[in-house]
């Protein structure tokens, strides 16, 4: 197949196949220059915001965890903190880390799922993992062990894998005994060797010359790694309480998109996920997973979102041994919730869903109903900085056939695990030129 640098071409996908929702690609060349590139996303309404208003406020956690079948511990925990901070409630040191116990299971098995089934693929040159799976049979079962051991600690402190029931507001329905807890630290210790040598089998894949500077937005705390909490920062210069979140953030429509594109006020867009948080944040790793970054090389700052690949492999020795730390000092809490009298007020909170920071706005009346709500997922926080991505990218791939622009943009777009379908090997290419 000829390259594309001739005349004027234009890459259309209608229909991007295997994505939630309904997204296209469109990319025009003229000659040596990106005219045009759109991410387009149609996706139709979900209607949570809308519907949520109403309910009980003890409802919201169940409900939103819906909302995604890979993240779900991230939307019950938003919701969650949201909440307490709206009813004025603190709950107890326990709690707060099985809650950080919750969130190292998520990150496990979703890691794992993007780096090997989803994305790994993309490097090593197959389609799609069932065909890597027979040159690299090794590798795939080491993934899919530690997406089960993921998996099991989601189920063991939340009650089931999938949408997990027992995470509520307030704590949990029931917390697990110090014993079960102890029956799964052996295949977490497991799961930290395999994780220091995922990171080194990642790091040493071919990365396309692609440092840009993106600013990096993340929660940060003071003493942790964040999962659930702390204030929202930048590498330019953003430090706010979550509160602030849409003082500073804003949702604009697009013509050919009805997917919301997130900009910070006046800069722009934003980059959430590994990559921001491990710039944001590398101090707080444990030592661990900062001497398997340096062994990987990667230094910060780290630029390259290609790379980002090996960050969620480094994301995954982060959670394995703060989940065996969590373990090892676990003492059950006097309750595993505590209760939470409803009253009139606001609350605003931010996660680290594997994706990036989730932010969740509720107003509730003074019989605990939900009067509105407001949800900004890390998929639509990073829509803007993908598109930006591919205007950058596109120009080094003019001398590539169109196949391989495609197979380059699918890549670029999967950088992001916008979502487990979105993930996939998904771009059908029709292409037009005009000679």
């Amino acid at each position: 197949m000829t390259p594309a640098r001739r005349g004027t071409t234009n890459i259309k996908v209608d229909y991007l196949a295997r994505v939630e929702g309904e997204g296209a690609l469109h990319i025009k060349v003229k000659g040596d220059r990106v005219q045009d590139v759109k991410f387009k996303i149609f996706e139709p309404p979900r209607l949570y915001e809308a519907f949520l208003r109403g309910r009980h406020f003890m409802e919201v956690p169940d409900i939103t965890a819906r909302i995604c079948g890979i993240c779900p511990i991230a939307y019950q925990m938003s919701a969650a903190h949201a909440l307490e901070r709206a009813m004025g409630v603190t709950i107890h040191p326990s709690v707060r880390a099985l809650r950080r116990l919750f969130y190292c299971g998520e990150w496990i098995e979703s890691h794992a799922l993007h780096v090997f089934m989803l994305h790994a693929p993309d490097f090593l040159g197959y389609q799609d993992v069932i065909e890597m799976a027979r040159d690299h049979q090794a590798a795939v079962e080491m993934a899919l062990r530690l997406k089960k051991i993921g998996n099991d600690l989601v189920a063991l402190t939340g009650g089931r894998e999938i949408h997990p029931i027992s995470a509520t507001v307030g704590g949990f329905y029931r917390a697990p005994t110090k014993k079960e807890l102890a029956c799964i630290a052996e295949d977490l210790k497991w799961a930290l060797d395999a994780s220091i040598s995922a990171s080194k089998l990642v790091a040493g894949f071919e990365f396309p010359d692609f440092e840009q500077d993106y600013e990096f937005v993340a929660l940060s705390h003071p003493d942790e790694y964040p999962f659930n909490e702390g204030r929202l920062v930048s590498n330019k210069g953003l430090d706010i309480d979550v509160s602030e979140f849409e003082d500073h953030f804003v949702e604009q429509h697009v013509k050919y998109s009805n997917a919301l594109h997130s900009q910070l006020r006046a800069r722009g867009s934003y980059l959430v996920g590994p990559l921001a948080r491990f710039n944001l944040n590398f101090d707080k790793l444990p030592e661990v997973a900062r001497q398997t970054a340096r062994e990987c090389g990667l230094t910060v700052p780290c630029l390259n979102q290609f790379k980002s690949i090996i960050v969620r492999s480094i994301e995954m020795v982060f959670a394995c041994h703060e989940a065996l730390r969590i373990i090892e000092s676990y003492e059950p809490p006097p309750a595993p919730r505590v209760e939470v009298p409803p009253r009139a007020g606001v609350g605003h909170a931010a996660t680290e869903a594997p994706r990036g920071i989730l932010y969740h706005r509720y107003s509730v009346d003074a019989q605990g109903l939900i009067l509105t709500a407001r949800i900004v997922p890390p998929t639509a926080q990073n829509q803007k900085r993908m598109e930006d991505d591919l205007w950058r990218f596109v120009p080094q791939l003019l001398d590539k056939t169109p196949d391989e622009i495609t197979w380059r943009c699918e890549q670029a777009i999967r950088n992001y695990d916008p979502c487990i379908s979105c993930a996939t090997h998904f771009l059908k290419l029709n292409l037009e030129r005009d000679t």
